[in-house]
């Protein structure tokens, strides 16, 4: 399991740095996600954000998030 949790942080590494405009909506992916609806997309999108662009930021955000409470985990458990 351990070849493909380092293949995650890879890709999440890999992922290009998110616009300006999606920060807020990034975090909401991270702390939040349940809250995250259409009409936050579509904000995005209207602001000049690709679908392909939103989906790549909100993947690579929830799989960092992931991969940050999996280390925390292991870290209590020692």
């Amino acid at each position: 399991m351990t070849k493909q949790i380092d293949e995650l942080r890879a890709v999440v590494a890999g992922t290009p740095h998110a616009p300006e405009v999606m920060s807020s909506y990034l975090e909401q992916v991270r702390t939040r996600a349940y809250t995250v609806t259409d009409a936050d997309v579509e904000r995005l999108l209207a602001a000049g954000c690709t679908e392909d662009e939103v989906f790549e930021q909100t993947v690579a955000a929830a799989i960092s998030e992931g991969l940050r409470r999996l280390d925390a985990a292991q870290r209590v458990l020692g």
